[in-house]
């Protein structure tokens, strides 16, 4: 009798300690995915950052690759941030760019990914976006953008964008999409 209430209380233990261990495992799965959603998210808005950005635009290159579907990046650059952070302060300047990313998000597709991939860059991904596609949504963007300002102390703010398309290929990298698209928004910015 002694050896089944002693065979009874190592398995009560063995019991409790499979129950503490599962609820620890469960507290270090969430804290993964906390650490996770930090590293790969924005502290000022709630977007992905550029670790997020190139996550989920390799994902759309394989894509592109494996399925034979197109897609674009449009690298987003914010014009006149840093005069706005001198005059007016960098609160001002987050408040513009939030706005800023709002619009965008508001902009386009539930589906595309809107990220913040520099100080006054973003990037955006649009799945099933030709190059046509492509270019009539960063024209949409860009006067979207130029249609808002920012109100600071009753002063108006204007706020523009300037916007380069890099379409995807199969054989692409994250660099090299990226590369192509701020090559555009820059050569934009210079035309303007």
């Amino acid at each position: 009798m002694s050896d089944q209430m002693t065979e009874d209380a190592d398995v009560q233990r063995l019991v409790q300690e499979i129950s503490r261990l599962r609820g620890q495992v469960a507290q270090l799965q969430e804290r993964v995915e906390q650490l996770d959603r930090l590293a790969h998210q924005d502290s000022l808005i709630d977007l992905p950052n550029r670790r997020g950005f190139l996550r989920e635009l390799e994902r759309l290159i394989a894509r592109v690759s494996r399925y034979n579907a197109v897609g674009a990046m449009l690298f987003v650059d914010v014009d006149g941030l840093k005069t706005i952070n001198d005059t007016f302060g960098h609160r001002t300047g987050d408040e513009a760019l939030i706005q800023v990313a709002h619009l965008l998000s508001s902009g386009v597709r539930k589906s595309d990914v809107v990220a913040r991939i520099g100080g006054d860059e973003f990037g955006i991904l649009l799945e099933n976006a030709d190059e046509k596609v492509a270019h009539e949504t960063a024209s949409r963007l860009v006067e979207l953008i130029a249609a808002c300002e920012v109100v600071h102390e009753g002063f108006s703010l204007p706020m523009s964008v300037a916007i380069g398309v890099g379409i995807i290929d199969a054989t692409d990298t994250a660099e090299s999409v990226m590369a192509r698209a701020d090559e555009e928004m820059y050569r934009r910015k210079a035309a303007a």
